[in-house]
């Protein structure tokens, strides 16, 4: 049974996937490249960070970050790797699209890494519809980063 629920980062499960988040990240970009927030960036009051517990064990994590009231950013999705191919991504991203059609945004965007190890994560995104887009909101072109976007509540 999994069952995801707003976290506030104090639980230390969650705390170390998020840190194991932000090591896979310099694995494979340089660190001027590397958009993954710490766990202080993650507490800031524009971002709603979600735990995914499948029985008692941490399965995986997400956050959505408001841009603007029309505009969200999908942040720190990471499933724990015990729990890889399950489908805990998937019940995860349509949480956060559901969650943002619900706020009212029109848009849904997302900023990943170009290397062949973020591929799974492309075509996740993909498959739910979002495509490539130019750099949005503070972002800038970057040969290790991937701009996708989906537009919501058409």
């Amino acid at each position: 049974m999994i069952k995801i629920k707003r976290d506030h980062l104090m639980n230390n499960e969650v705390i170390e996937l998020v840190s194991s988040h932000l090591q896979g990240m310099n694995l494979h970009s340089p660190p001027e490249s590397i958009h993954a927030l710490n766990i202080e960036n993650l507490k800031q009051r524009d971002i709603t960070f979600w735990s995914v517990w499948e029985d008692s064990q941490l399965a995986g994590c997400g956050a959505l970050k408001e841009l603007d009231e029309h505009h969200g950013e999908i942040k720190s999705m990471r499933t724990a790797t015990a729990h890889l191919r399950k489908g805990i991504a998937k019940e995860l991203l349509q949480y956060i699209i559901n969650e943002a059609q619900k706020r009212g945004y029109r848009r849904l965007s997302l900023e990943t890494g170009s290397a062949s190890a973020f591929e799974p994560a492309r075509k996740l995104y993909a498959s739910f519809g979002f495509y490539e887009c130019e750099p949005f909101s503070t972002y800038k072109e970057d040969p290790y980063s991937v701009f996708m976007t989906k537009k919501l509540n058409d």
